[in-house]
Parts: C-alpha cells; structure tokens; sequence
C-alpha cells in the first residue's frame, strides 16, 4: 500500500516541525511539502499529489477556511489551530479532523485513525513505543542537531531569541524563544515559574514562594507566575 503523501500549510515553524516529526514517525504517511501560506499552497496542489493536507486556520493573506473554498476537490483536510471556536464552521467543509495546539502524538494519531477509517484501512500504530522509550528531541547546537533526553533537563533560561538548556551534564544553546520551548515539550513535567525561567518539575529539590532549587540553583518565581507555581509544585 502506497503511503498517504501529507502537505502542511502552516505560518508558524515551530508548529510545522512537530507536524513534520510526527509525520516521520508514523507508518503509512509521507511528507510532500511544507508551504507558509496558501497561496504556495495553491501552486503545490497544482504540480504534486497530495492525500492529506494539515492546514492552519490563521494563515497570511488567505485564511484556511477560505482557502479551502477554492479548492474544487480537495484532498482530505485535517485544520490545525490555536483557536477552538472554528470547530463547528469547519465541519461545513467535510474536514476529517480539528487539531487544537499544541498537539501530542496521540491526538495525532487519533486524527490519522479517522483518516484510514474513512479509507476502510487499518489502524496506525506508531513506529516506535512512546510510553516505554525515554522522550527526546533533538536540537540546533552550533550547526548540528544534538539529542537531550526530556528526562535529564533540569531548566530552561531564556536569553531573548535563544535558550539556555540545562541537563544533569551540562548545557547548550539553541535559538528559541522561552514560550516556543515550553509548547514544543508539551510535557506537564515542565512549568513555567518566571518569564525567564522554565524548570522540570520532578527535579525540584526545594521551593518557597518566591525561588525554587533545582540541581544546585536557585531560581526566582515571578509574582505573576507564583500562584500557579505552588499549585502544581503542592500536589
């Protein structure tokens, strides 16, 4: 069986690169191309098969759903969005699924499940165990992609347009904002206790209501975040 070629049509990169991995990761699907906005996408269609788009709501010069308006027959469409109010409109345009983001691997899978469904096929299962293999990914280090097991972070540090990650063996530098990391880890584990400062929760060693001690650190927890903070820290 030939594997279901995939195009994202996605404006924000952080949120196509997590497309793009789950789209690896899964049996069956194969990735076409990635477009920024819908009028490459447009162009992409015309010149490529495709099986199943990914398709962001808030797109540049055209929107999602008025992109698909355009599209006489269209491939299987799955909206991705931050926005849940377009759920009900967008089932007016025979959409498989409605990702909400950030997206886990799971709900992901639940989306593709709905495709091969429609399809008559089987099930997908991912290539490889999620829930007994330690979690990782891998990040931009001085031009080279380097692997750090979720497990062994102990916190982030923001330094504007990049972040300092700290593990139990060191640490490294890779161009991201603060909040864009904290959404692509999408892990519970992770909380954000200052706007410069995010910290694994299991790693804490020891809090009060306005610092907490990871490793052999001390960090601050900001007013704003505090309340939050002892929530989750407390359960």
């Amino acid at each position: 069986m030939k594997p279901s070629r995939c195009l994202i049509i996605e404006d924000e990169p952080l949120a196509a690169e997590i497309l793009e991995d789950y789209i690896r990761e899964t049996p069956g699907l194969e990735l076409a191309g990635y477009c920024r906005d819908a009028l490459y996408a447009m162009e992409f269609l015309r010149l490529q098969q495709v099986d199943l788009i990914f398709l962001d709501i808030h797109l540049p010069r055209l929107k999602g759903l008025e992109f698909l308006k355009t599209l006489s027959d269209p491939p299987k469409v799955i909206l991705t969005t931050a926005y849940h109010e377009y759920a009900l409109e967008s089932y007016e345009y025979n959409v498989v699924d409605y990702l909400l983001k950030p997206i886990g691997f799971a709900r992901f899978l639940k989306a593709i499940n709905k495709v091969r469904q429609g399809d008559g096929g089987q099930p997908v299962e991912p290539v490889r165990d999620k829930i007994t293999e330690r979690p990782y990914r891998f990040f931009n280090v001085n031009r080279k992609k380097v692997k750090i097991y979720l497990d062994e972070i102990l916190y982030v540090e923001s330094l504007k347009e990049y972040v300092r990650i700290f593990t139990e063996a060191g640490s490294c530098v890779t161009k991201f904002q603060i909040g864009e990391i904290h959404e692509l880890l999408n892990d519970e584990n992770f909380i954000r206790i200052h706007r410069s400062f995010l910290v694994a929760k299991d790693k804490v060693k020891a809090f009060t209501a306005s610092e907490v001690e990871v490793g052999n650190k001390r960090l601050p927890v900001g007013r704003s975040y505090r309340g939050e903070v002892l929530r989750l820290l407390e359960r």
